[in-house]
Formats: structure tokens, C-alpha cells, sequence
């Protein structure tokens, strides 16, 4: 688990609060979960995930 990604503990909790449903269209491209990390990652760090460095 990358640091500062969501715990499972975390995630627990707020799954339930996430939509649900199935809407018309393609499949989503991100899982909620992982969009969620980024929200984290740009709000924690103010740089874009895709920019920093793979390692």
C-alpha cells in the first residue's frame, strides 16, 4: 500500500457513501477508491500524481 492511501479501515467507512447504481455508458476509468487516493495525494502534496516520478 502506498503511503498515505486510504487503509482499509478507512475505506470501510466511506464506501458506503459512495453512489450506487449502474449509470448508462462506458465503465468508469478510475475505481473509486483509487480517485479518491488522488484527491488525497493533490490535496496533501499541491502536485499533480501523473507528474511525480514513478519511483
Amino acid at each position: 500500500m502506498p503511503r498515505g492511501a486510504l487503509t482499509d479501515t478507512q475505506w470501510d467507512r466511506l464506501e458506503p457513501l459512495q453512489p450506487q447504481g449502474i449509470k448508462p455508458g462506458p465503465p468508469p476509468v478510475w475505481i473509486s477508491r483509487e480517485l479518491i487516493d488522488c484527491v488525497r495525494f493533490r490535496t496533501r502534496t499541491g502536485v499533480l500524481r501523473r507528474d511525480v516520478p514513478e519511483r
